[in-house]
């Protein structure tokens, strides 16, 4: 079913908005632009009417944080299944772009460097092997046919990360107003492409997690290591994986550029900085922001629903110091702050380092 809603004024006696029109849909390509927040926080934009290989223009191109690419096409006046078809054959091109390509369409959508930037924006350096590793398709509409989401609905149940927004405008005396809303919910989508990158062999998840744990100022692993949690914030792209873990869940977990840390189970969901408790050596339980003091844990965004940092309590089996972490070539490693590969270098790793962390399937 289309989604829609409304908005109402707030007053004694309240009056709903009435439903207005975009004078264009380039002017909402254009804001986009201005303001790539109306679809993410956490994206870049990187290339805008790209002629593709079979002769057609994709609308926008984007890149997350992790290096994976987002295909960004406004329905216009086409009809709902020609604009999924095209998303999917555009995405077909996208799949080929390499980081020389992606750089080429940067320059000539800003005249600007892609790896200055995407450092400058990300805070990580360009990564030239790891860029366009995966990607996913968004559809910006004001509205979908049924038929149209039950497609996009079956793609993502076969692992093809494609997500619809739908965007509302609504008439006030003071202008005009736009909402938007998503079909489902982007982690869906984010975890979708991070599990099905290249190269294309997948294989049964084996049922175990991995997890990239930041250590930087913002949070500190010999904290989460003594007092039993992994954290991630600053936005829904990097704390919104969080919520695929559930009690039980075992996990592996990565400090970027170090190695693997650590693995363990999991004691309970997520939940925002102010509202986990942690326990002092007396037993005593705290607020977690009043003991932990080696990392910001983005304490100045606690009243940011998107950025601030989201805590999952675990149960530690087995972790090591920074200085002893286990990092050999061909291991998995990826940005997401948790995903479930299903590729054979993840079975490659969990059976390498069942050997360096022996304690992985106690149940003390």
């Amino acid at each position: 079913m289309p989604l829609k809603h409304a908005l109402w004024r707030i007053a004694s006696t309240p009056s709903a908005l009435s439903e207005g029109v975009l004078p264009s849909e380039a002017l909402l390509e254009n804001m986009i632009v201005a303001e790539p927040a109306i679809l993410s926080r956490e994206w870049m934009i990187v290339g805008r009417q790209e002629v593709t290989g079979s002769g057609g223009r994709i609308d926008l191109l984007a890149l997350a944080p992790d290096g994976s690419l987002i295909l960004i096409e406004l329905k216009r006046d086409k009809t709902p299944r020609d604009v999924v078809a095209q998303a999917l054959d555009y995405a077909c091109w996208a799949s080929t772009l390499t980081a020389q390509d992606l750089e080429r369409i940067y320059s000539r959508f800003t005249n600007q460097n892609l790896a200055t930037a995407f450092e400058a924006r990300f805070n990580t350096p360009f990564d030239e092997e790891t860029v366009n590793q995966s990607h996913q398709i968004v559809i910006v509409a004001s509205r979908l046919d049924s038929a149209s989401e039950r497609i996009v609905n079956y793609l993502n149940q076969r692992d093809i990360p494609i997500n619809v927004l739908f965007f509302q405008v609504f008439d006030t005396e003071h202008g005009q107003l736009l909402s938007r809303s998503w079909l489902l919910d982007p982690v869906e989508t984010q975890t979708a492409a991070a599990v099905n990158a290249k190269p294309a062999f997948k294989e049964p998840w084996n049922g175990e997690y991995y997890a990239c744990f930041g250590h930087d100022g913002s949070r500190n692993w010999e904290e989460a290591r003594k007092y039993g949690f992994i954290s991630a914030g600053g936005g829904g792209w990097y704390s919104g994986t969080l919520n695929l873990l559930k009690a039980g869940d075992l996990v592996w977990v990565r400090v970027p550029k170090v190695g693997y840390v650590g693995v363990g189970r999991v004691k309970g969901s997520a939940l925002p900085a102010d509202e986990f408790i942690l326990r002092d050596e007396q037993g005593i339980e705290h607020p977690a922001l009043d003991i932990l003091k080696e990392g910001s844990y983005h304490s100045h965004l606690l009243d940011d629903p998107d950025g601030r940092e989201m805590f999952v309590p675990i149960h530690w089996l087995e972790t090591r110091p920074l200085q002893e972490a286990v990092n050999e070539t061909g291991l998995f490693g990826n940005q997401n702050t948790v995903c479930a590969p299903k590729t054979p270098a993840w079975r490659h790793t969990t059976d390498r380092l069942k050997s360096f962390f022996p304690q992985w399937n106690t149940n003390s």
